[in-house]
């Protein structure tokens, strides 16, 4: 507006600041801001540390959404890394993956880390949190920054600066401390009270709120199978030498994507055909396998390929689809919005499914449903019929197979249970891990636009409660699966990169999706891009996202 002013939309109000004030002091000006965290400045997510520039429109944001809640987990890792350094002096911090109600991560030094040591960070953590001491935003130029980082013995993050085509990176500081996690930050230490650090042999889970309860730290519970994944996927990342994004960069820039594929997928075989050996070992006990996993796992593949191993041991399994038993739409429960709640499993008729599959089991025909969705309604074709022989496995996939309620008429004994993910185990750096959310989000965004005709704002708008229903149906009943699989191939985000990249960039800052449309294009910033796919296999279960795959 001129004369140094710029001015800035709150609820249908406006103020005029100085150009260069900060979005922290401005919050300062509004009462009703009180709690925030973080703001979306014209509908692009910034911490309280931004400078504002220009006329705009600005929102702020407390712990109970998504990208509150995101800054405060990230402040936590900041909070964390600088105590562990102050009660460890030359230790190593590693953040490696999500686990139970929190972060698990490690800490390398010359001797063993115990609990008398976590405990110890705890409460100095505890005390930076009382200090109230802010996180405070700098944009600097990238050699200063390689200076800072030499300086505390961050090489990891040398590394993936190194590859940073960018003049200034922002970094934070924190008292002494310095550091970038490619994240927004709360405010400053004192808002970061609600906490607790576990120990967790060889290192520990930070734990901390969700956006529903965020002042609250949830009851702990153990994911010991959980976390054996993801030890399985370290230790194989660690034979490769990949642990970081740079180092998969690097591979790939010299040469080795093919190489990179060919062993992540013979990896994917080896597991798959282990598990169809598992379930032949038991055949005369096992009668129905069910699969369940959350969205853009890679379920459909999954089972396909395990149905090609099933038939190398000699089983000939059949499918039965879960959706052709939703009760009819009017029945359908309401979720607490007033929506039809189609993930719940009391929109499934449980009762005809277990009478259908103890038929089955036993021998006996039975003719099925088919649910015609555009009716909303349950029909039934009399040349639908199925009887299956002691060779014939059920498969059922779906997301409520790993919850007993839904097969509660078979016992535990006849029942094999598969749990599949996306467990991302690679870091941008030792302190930013890649959330396995947000891989199976650019997994389903691809696959929305390829097969379904939805573009990327269509897929952001819905994922939040796609995650709701994962939260709810799937999570609970993680543990319980008599094997998992690890779905998360390690060149996948090189290939995903390019696809994605070209539907989130159409994303305009007019459009509430925007915010999350940037964070995920910074993401995507540090991969190197792969469009030669012609190394990938069709039977790959990425080929279920990218289109291709021989089981279409």
């Amino acid at each position: 507006m001129g004369n140094g002013q710029i001015v800035i939309r709150f609820d249908g109000r406006q103020l005029q600041v100085p150009i260069g004030t900060l979005v922290g002091e401005v919050a300062a000006m509004i009462p009703e801001s009180k709690g925030a965290v973080v703001a979306r400045v014209n509908n692009d997510t910034v911490g309280f540390q931004f400078p504002l520039t220009e006329d705009c429109q600005i929102e702020f944001l407390r712990t109970d959404s998504e990208d509150g809640m995101r800054a405060y987990r990230a402040g936590l890792v900041f909070l964390f890394v600088r105590a562990a350094l102050e009660v460890i002096p030359g230790c190593t911090v590693h953040i490696k993956h999500a686990l139970s109600n929190g972060l698990y991560g490690e800490i390398t030094h010359t001797q063993p880390v115990i609990e008398k040591d976590i405990r110890a960070i705890e409460d100095r953590m505890r005390a930076l949190v009382e200090e109230d001491i802010p996180f405070e935003r700098r944009l600097v130029p990238v050699e200063d920054a390689k200076r800072i980082y030499s300086e505390q013995g961050f090489e990891d993050k040398l590394r993936l600066l190194s590859q940073n085509s960018m003049d200034d990176v922002v970094l934070y500081n924190f008292g002494w401390f310095h550091d970038s996690l490619r994240a927004i930050l709360v405010p400053s230490s004192g808002y970061l009270k609600y906490f607790k650090l576990r120990y967790y042999l060889p290192g520990f889970i930070l734990e901390y709120p969700r956006r529903a309860h965020p002042t609250q730290i949830r009851d702990y519970v153990e994911q010991g199978k959980l976390f054996n994944e993801f030890f399985k996927a370290e230790r194989w990342q660690d034979n490769i030498s990949i642990p970081t994004v740079p180092a998969l960069n690097d591979y790939i820039r010299q040469g080795g994507f093919g190489d990179l594929v060919r062993i992540s997928e013979a990896y994917h075989e080896n597991q798959i055909r282990d598990i169809a050996q598992q379930i032949s070992r038991e055949r005369d006990r096992l009668r129905i396998i069910l699969i369940a996993g959350p969205s853009s796992s890679g379920k459909t593949t999954f089972a396909q390929r395990l149905t090609v191993q099933l038939r190398v041991e000699g089983l000939w399994p059949v499918a039965i689809g879960l959706d052709d038993y939703f009760v009819d739409r009017h029945l359908t429960p309401l979720d607490e919005d007033g929506n039809a709640d189609f993930e719940a499993l009391e929109a499934i008729d449980v009762e005809l499914f277990n009478e259908h599959l103890t038929k089955l089991i036993q021998g006996e025909e039975v003719q099925l449903p088919t649910f015609h969705f555009p009716t909303g309604t349950r029909q039934w074709n009399h040349n639908k019929k199925l009887q299956v022989r002691r060779d014939q496995p059920i498969i059922i996939e779906g997301i409520h197979g790993l919850n007993d309620k839904l097969t509660a008429s078979i016992p535990k004994g006849r029942k094999f249970k598969i749990y599949i993910s996306a467990l991302t185990n690679l870091n941008l750096d030792f302190h930013t891990r890649i959330p396995t959310t947000d891989v199976r989000m650019l997994r389903r965004m691809i696959r929305d636009n390829q097969f379904r005709g939805h573009d990327a704002r269509a897929t952001i708008e819905r994922w939040p409660l796609v995650t709701r229903g994962e939260q709810r149906h799937i999570f609970p009943f993680q543990e319980d699966a008599d094997v998992m699989f690890n779905s998360t191939l390690i060149y996948e985000m090189a290939v995903l990169k390019p696809l994605a990249m070209n539907l989130l960039e159409d994303i305009t800052p007019a459009e509430p999706q925007y915010s999350e449309a940037r964070r995920m294009l910074r993401f995507l910033s540090h991969f190197v891009a792969v469009e030669d796919w012609s190394d990938i296999p069709r039977n790959s279960l990425l080929q279920e996202f990218i289109g291709g795959s021989c089981f279409e």
